[in-house]
Formats: C-alpha cells, structure tokens, sequence
C-alpha cells in the first residue's frame, strides 16, 4: 500500500494522559516543546486530527512562526501543511478554527453515511474525501492523501484516532513529550484509547532516542511492525 510516512506527536502527563476527563485542552509541556510541535508541522506535508480534536479544542492547526511559514513559501509550499479532519459523521462546525486561521488547503473525511447536506457544505471551504461506509476507512484515507502528494504526515490526536492509525498498521514512528504532572482518572483519555489491543495483538516499538526538555522529556519510538487488526 503505498501511504505517507506518518508519525503521532502528542503530550501528556506521566501517568499517560493527554488531558483530563472533561476532555478540555491542559497545558502539558512548554515553550521549548511547542517550537519543536511548530518545527514538527512545518516540516510535514499534512496535520491530521480526530473529530474530538476539533469539538474539544478548537485547534486551527497552523504553522506559529512566522519565519517557518516563510521558509515554507520560499520552498513552494502554502503556509501551512494540509490540514485533515477525521470526521465519520461530518459534525465539524463551518465556523471553527481550522477553517476561520490561516492559509491552505483543508481536507475533510467522511464516510458514505455522513448528511450531505453537511458534505456540501462542506464542498465549499475544503477538500471532502469519502473513504468507509459508516466511519471512515483511515487505509483507504492514506491511500488517497499519497495520491494528493503527501509524503509526510503528522498525526495530532486524539487518542481514539492514535488507536485507529496504529491498529491499522498506518504508523511508522511515536513522539511523546512527558510532562511533570499526575493527571488521573479512570476516563480521563490516554496517548492510545480505542477498544484496545488483546494480549496476542500488542503493538511492539523499538526505542530511538530521548531528550530532556522542559520539564519533562520526549520520547521518540519506531513502530516495529505495520500488524492490522479486526
């Protein structure tokens, strides 16, 4: 299959959660680890991030620097990476921020069975692509983003979609900031949700390299093997 070398990057506390359990945006790490996010992003071809993502936090998922975005259009790039929403259902509000900041191409996903009433809606402020009867088919979704031309993609969260790209065997590498907080709870939602791996399915990764930063430190991983399950 040919698909984008694709990489999650995510922040969370040290017992493993990315936010708490009202699922609201918390501030894990630190200046120096959002330039290396912003650093991250500018140099992908495309963002990508979850439904829940978007309803919770509002992200506009854009380049911050103004110096990158810059070095981005002397390379011939638009400003920003492709911004891609995972969204079965096409519940994506038309006034969010993904839509409202910055320049470039937005990518909206969909499945078969989303209103189209909101598909063509959303026709009119960004690229639809239809992949899944019920929920979108992420194989098939990658398939189609190397077709647009993209090589590089960063995968933001959330944790369910983490839990789909990585079961579906669509991720070559984790980098994961470690902050110095205790966050808690049994919902409170983790790097990876999802339904979860059985004992016989653990997706196994080989160790590159870590860095202290901030108060914490980022852990960089290879996913061993591109296994898939049902």
């Amino acid at each position: 299959m040919e698909r984008p070398f694709t990489f999650i990057n995510s922040a969370m506390s040290a017992d493993g959660k990315i936010s708490t359990n009202e699922r609201k945006q918390v501030r894990i790490s630190g200046n120096v680890d959002f330039e290396r996010m912003d650093e991250l992003r500018a140099t992908s071809d495309a963002v990508m991030v979850g439904i829940g993502t978007v309803l919770a936090d509002d992200p506009s998922l854009t380049v911050k620097s103004e110096a990158r975005r810059a070095k981005r259009k002397l390379n011939e790039h638009e400003e920003n990476p492709v911004r891609i929403v995972v969204d079965s259902q096409a519940r994506t509000p038309l006034d969010a921020d993904i839509f409202k900041k910055g320049v470039g191409t937005r990518v909206i996903a969909v499945s078969k069975s989303a209103p189209r009433d909101r598909v063509q809606a959303f026709g009119k402020v960004a690229v639809v692509i239809e992949a899944g009867e019920d929920k979108v088919d992420l194989s098939e979704l990658v398939v189609q983003l190397k077709k647009m031309g993209i090589d590089r993609l960063m995968v933001e969260g959330g944790a369910r979609l983490n839990f789909g790209m990585l079961s579906s065997g669509l991720v070559d590498e984790i980098y994961s900031f470690v902050g110095n907080l205790i966050i808690g709870g049994a919902v409170s939602p983790t790097l990876v949700d999802g339904i979860g791996f059985q004992e016989n399915e653990i997706l196994e990764l080989e160790f590159m390299s870590f860095e202290k930063m901030d108060d914490g430190v980022v852990l960089k991983w290879r996913v061993k093997a591109t296994q898939t399950f049902d």
